[in-house]
């Protein structure tokens, strides 16, 4: 049974336990209440305590794979400029588009009651004025930031700890690379030890909010699923028109190019089995040069992955939604800006892993609680098809626009 599917049988016996005990005898429900909530507790502590190394390595390691990348020449210095224009815009897309699509959605009082109960919140955040928040993004102290897992600061701190190591010797640099290297692995090492856990996580999680809160909280779910899958739609259509302008394309020729490594990419749910079909794409649909299609289509799914802020915003959003926490402008910004950093360097994790490494940053950094992030993990493989057409229409898209932006192109072979 695979590791998906055990959570999946987790969240649906936690539900059932949890409304069987909620219909037929409130008391014993509370009594469950209680004591699955320290299970579900200990299990997301177990998970958090290796947030704070993880993404400080991750961050320090994708600084020098984009250096080592960058070194290779003008154009791969031009895609790693597209893969920074198009994840920025796909961030700022989420942050403007999830909360306001979960404003308009009907949001039970009662839910919010119930979840506080079951998972409590921390306080709401106090509203950060620009100034703050900007005089903020650079910690007085890594330690202390570390400490305080006060995400922005200590990626600020992993930013230039990572450029710094390109300015020093070849060696240490790589010795230092290593270092790193080894405590992302142990890192999630130790994160598939807590995931082998996390059915009974989730369930103890799920029973403990479905005995307080009711079915209620099964549809929130799946409106967060469908705001999700939305948003990885909406960003594969938009991707279209940005292949016309910079790309140079014929909004017909792009989508009938692209189709066969879309239907790949849906069928296998991964970026890198779709790369032969998005090379073939490029190169004989599209007319891309040789040279650009092998060098742009395994960088980009090496380091790119447009939908990734995009679902650490939108699990961020939620969270907000379901707890009734309105998250300033100031904030909302900086995990837009925190996301597209820590995207760069988790391209190369396990779906579930990379989840809650990544999520649980950019939840943080908008003041939220991360506790309710155990349940999204149950469903978090469901919109895995959007999310994966929407990655391989990037990685066509952004080397279209390198191809263009080098001048250069090949006729496309004959239909």
């Amino acid at each position: 049974m695979s590791s998906t599917t055990r959570i999946l049988l987790g969240l649906a016996l936690g539900a059932a336990a949890g409304l069987i005990l909620a219909w037929f005898d409130p008391a014993h429900a509370a009594r469950a209440v209680q004591f699955a909530q320290p299970i579900g507790r200990l299990w997301l502590n177990a998970l958090q305590m290796t947030v704070v190394p993880l993404v400080l390595a991750l961050v320090i390691i994708g600084v020098s794979a984009a250096n080592d990348a960058a070194a290779s020449g003008r154009t791969a210095r031009r895609a790693l400029v597209v893969f920074a224009l198009l994840l920025s815009a796909g961030a700022a897309f989420a942050a403007i588009v999830a909360p306001l699509a979960l404003s308009l959605l009907p949001r039970d009082p009662a839910l919010i009651d119930s979840l506080r109960d079951a998972i409590p919140a921390q306080a709401a955040p106090a509203a950060v004025g620009f100034a703050d928040w900007f005089t903020a993004i650079i910690p007085t102290n890594a330690i202390a930031a570390a400490a305080q897992s006060a995400m922005l600061p200590l990626v600020v701190f992993a930013l230039f700890f990572g450029f710094a190591l390109t300015r020093i010797d070849a060696t240490r640099r790589e010795r230092m690379v290593e270092f790193f290297q080894a405590i992302a692995d142990t890192m999630i090492v130790i994160v598939q030890w807590v995931l082998w856990a996390a059915p009974l996580g989730v369930f103890a999680l799920v029973l403990a909010v479905c005995a307080s809160a009711g079915a209620s909280v099964l549809s929130a779910l799946g409106w967060y699923i469908a705001l999700l899958c939305a948003m990885y739609l909406a960003v594969t259509l938009l991707l279209y028109p940005v292949a016309v302008v910079f790309g140079g394309t014929r909004l017909r020729r792009f989508a009938a190019a692209i189709l066969p490594a879309q239907v790949v990419a849906a069928s296998t749910q991964s970026s890198l089995a779709s790369l032969p079909a998005m090379v073939e794409s490029a190169r004989d649909r599209l007319g891309q040069p040789r040279a650009v299609a092998a060098l742009v289509l395994p960088m980009a799914v090496s380091l790119f992955r447009i939908t990734s802020p995009m679902q650490y915003i939108g699990a961020a959003s939620f969270v907000a939604w379901i707890y009734g926490i309105e998250v300033p402008a100031a904030q909302l910004a900086a995990a837009a800006a925190l996301a597209v950093v820590v995207s760069l360097g988790s391209v190369g994790l396990p779906g579930q892993v990379s989840f809650m490494a990544t999520t649980m940053p950019v939840t943080a950094a908008m003041g939220l609680p991360v506790a309710p992030l155990g349940l999204l993990l149950a469903v978090d493989t469901i919109p895995d098809v959007f999310a994966t057409v929407g990655n391989v229409s990037a990685d066509l898209t952004a080397s279209s626009v390198v191809a263009r932006a080098e001048g250069s192109s090949e006729p496309a072979a004959p239909a």
